[in-house]
């Protein structure tokens, strides 16, 4: 199974099970993807194959020739559950971290358009890139989280947690009344605007200010 670090004064290294995936948690990224809002949550699952850690380029895949990227905060699961409630979420949160929910944007409309499953447009390998996680102690107010996203040398994303259509305790509470979660499962938040292409030689830099500020190369 692949790992992920958790940073700390020494760090660790994290088995990851599930990947979860949040699509359509901000409204002006649903507003630019011609989506509407839903009710409930949008939810999709990535192989673990796809978990690419920080270290390697990116390599995109060649059965797309339209990868775009979409940066996310991304929960660690430190302590599995069944239907958890709200006011206990974040404690069954270990870490956070920030990644990239890549997605064959010519396949996932061709997909759409058929009423098919995502998978082959949001499970290729390196379609969940991640940095390194941040224990969640060292991050007293984690509704308050800002990030950002950086393409060669550009701001091209910028994610408020405060703007999300469903925050991180409703996610993990719905998330476990259907899944039972598992120490090592990780959580993609959603994507702000600002989603774009990824071509070879682009520079992707992930940044959580004063905590996290991780490049890709990609290939």
């Amino acid at each position: 199974m692949p790992h992920i670090t958790l940073l700390a004064q020494q760090a660790k290294a994290v088995q990851v099970r599930n990947i979860f995936c949040i699509g359509r948690n901000y409204a002006a990224h649903i507003a630019e993807l011609g989506n509407r809002p839903e009710e409930d949550p949008v939810v999709f699952i990535k192989p673990t194959s796809a978990l690419h850690p920080p270290g390697t380029p990116i390599v995109l895949p060649a059965h797309s020739s339209d990868v775009h990227y979409e940066t996310e905060l991304v929960l660690l699961v430190g302590q599995g559950g069944k239907n958890i409630a709200e006011d206990k979420a974040l404690k069954h949160i270990a870490g956070y971290g920030l990644g990239l929910d890549l997605t064959a944007r010519d396949l996932q409309s061709k997909a759409k358009q058929g009423g098919l499953p995502w998978a082959v447009a949001k499970g290729f390998d390196c379609a969940a890139t991640v940095t390194q996680f941040v224990p969640a102690e060292h991050i007293e107010h984690p509704h308050n989280i800002e990030f950002q996203m950086h393409l060669n040398g550009q701001i091209r994303q910028h994610g408020d947690v405060r703007k999300m259509l469903f925050p991180i305790p409703f996610i993990v509470r719905y998330l476990s009344q259907v899944f039972t979660l598992q120490e090592g499962d990780l959580i993609f938040t959603g994507t702000p605007e600002g989603v774009g292409a990824l071509k070879t030689g682009d520079l992707a830099r992930l940044v959580l200010p004063g905590l996290i500020d991780t490049e890709f190369n990609v290939d």
